[in-house]
């Protein structure tokens, strides 16, 4: 079972969506939180962080927050960012499935191979 933990700014919209998505995939916990410490409906913390295999991270500048804020809690973790920008509401849920799908693809490809280079 593979922790993901969703990250946009204000976790009402991109990284929240991406929870309801992914919540009933096979092989898959989520979770999601914010970075905006005023207005973050779950705000992202250590505990969340370190409950995570992998932080995905809605745009790059909430990755870059992530990486300066929690660097020790997460020297061991994946962590990435979609490229889903706030502008897409119109097939927000497309765009985010397309993007998530597709990294999921690669990150599953990834592990397989350093599965089978380590014998597992």
């Amino acid at each position: 079972m593979t922790k993901i933990l969703f990250i946009c700014k204000y976790n009402r919209g991109r990284s929240l969506a991406a929870e309801r998505i992914y919540a009933s995939h096979p092989g898959l916990e989520v979770a999601s939180a914010g970075i905006d410490f005023f207005q973050a409906r779950i705000l992202v913390s250590e505990e969340l962080l370190q409950w995570a295999d992998v932080i995905l991270c809605m745009e790059e500048w909430h990755q870059k927050a992530i990486e300066d804020e929690f660097a020790a809690c997460i020297k061991d973790k994946v962590i990435d960012s979609l490229g889903v920008t706030q502008d897409l509401r119109p097939g927000l849920v497309d765009r985010i499935k397309e993007k998530v799908d597709a990294w999921l693809n690669e990150y599953q490809k990834g592990k397989l191979s350093r599965d089978a280079k380590s014998g597992k």
